[in-house]
């Protein structure tokens, strides 16, 4: 089974997707190894590791692609990718999808924010007219090769225009053909239980850890009619927490040796890059 068509099945099926946000491969390799089914990569962790910079639209196609496919090339498993807005027109919506499915990514999700957008749970964000959003999912819909490349269709209108507008969007969305509909920046509990239960397609859910969202787990989310999860920024508000005061420490002491026992020993972090694997596939190649 293609890695697109193990998506859409994890989608489909009655129990909830849960998908770790990635941004780089090593964090897709760990996410694996913890025994996750799918990987999330996330936009604004890839601006943060690539650029040092917010997710304020600054990454270019080239460079979203480019993590997408290492990412993908790093882990079996299915990897699904956030395609912020398309880069540009229904055109380049069309490119985008031939890329990121050449990467070998399973889905993307592309939004309805205008360029250059900004991280769904900041303020002030704008979005395009529904026809041009409709437009570009269609032509996300044609451009895939593979049938069973997931196309994820998010709306930010939520904060943007208000519940009313945003839900009308979601409906206009799955009318288009989208596989998946992702409601962004719910405000309550009782307005994701309303996206959970309002749509025939799919549904995703965003956790951002303190964002606009209420944070709930997988199983109530799954009751209120989710069928994919995601947490795109757990990873890297873990490891930035975690690093500051390990490196303070490591600063104040001079040596790392009072906090083995907080770090992975050198061993375990060839094990998840796969270190043994290629030295035995190096043997067959040895004179």
């Amino acid at each position: 089974m293609s890695r697109s068509a193990r998506l859409r099945a994890l989608i489909n099926r009655p129990e909830i997707l849960i998908a770790p946000g990635a941004y780089d491969p090593f964090i897709a390799r760990c996410v694996e190894a913890a025994g996750f089914e799918a990987v999330y990569m996330t936009g604004a962790g890839v601006s943060h590791v690539r650029l040092g910079q917010p997710d304020l639209g600054l990454l270019t196609f080239t460079e979203m692609v480019d993590q997408a496919g290492r990412i993908a090339d790093a882990v079996s498993l299915p990897v699904f990718a956030d395609a912020d807005t398309g880069y540009g027109n229904a055109l380049n919506v069309m490119r985008t999808v031939r890329a990121y499915e050449r990467a070998g990514l399973a889905g993307l999700h592309i939004e309805d924010q205008e360029m250059p957008k900004r991280c769904g749970h900041f303020d002030s964000k704008r979005v395009i007219e529904l026809g041009e959003m409709t437009g570009k999912i269609k032509a996300a819909l044609d451009a895939r090769v593979d049938a069973d490349f997931v196309i994820i269709a998010r709306t930010d209108a939520r904060t943007a225009l208000g519940l009313e507008q945003a839900m009308e969007r979601g409906y206009a969305f799955e009318e288009a053909g989208a596989d998946v509909i992702f409601f962004e920046s719910p405000l309550s509990e009782d307005e994701l239980a309303l996206v959970g239960k309002s749509f025939t397609k799919p549904t995703l859910a965003n956790m951002v850890e303190t964002g606009k969202t209420p944070l709930l787990p997988a199983q109530r989310l799954q009751e209120l009619g989710f069928n994919v999860v995601i947490h795109p920024g757990a990873v890297g508000r873990f490891i930035s927490h975690q690093l500051r005061d390990f490196l303070a420490r490591l600063r104040a002491e001079g040596s790392t040796l009072s906090q083995l026992d907080r770090m992975a020993d050198f061993k375990t972090q060839n094990d998840i890059v796969g270190l043994p694997q290629l030295l035995e596939i190096a043997k067959r190649y040895e004179s």
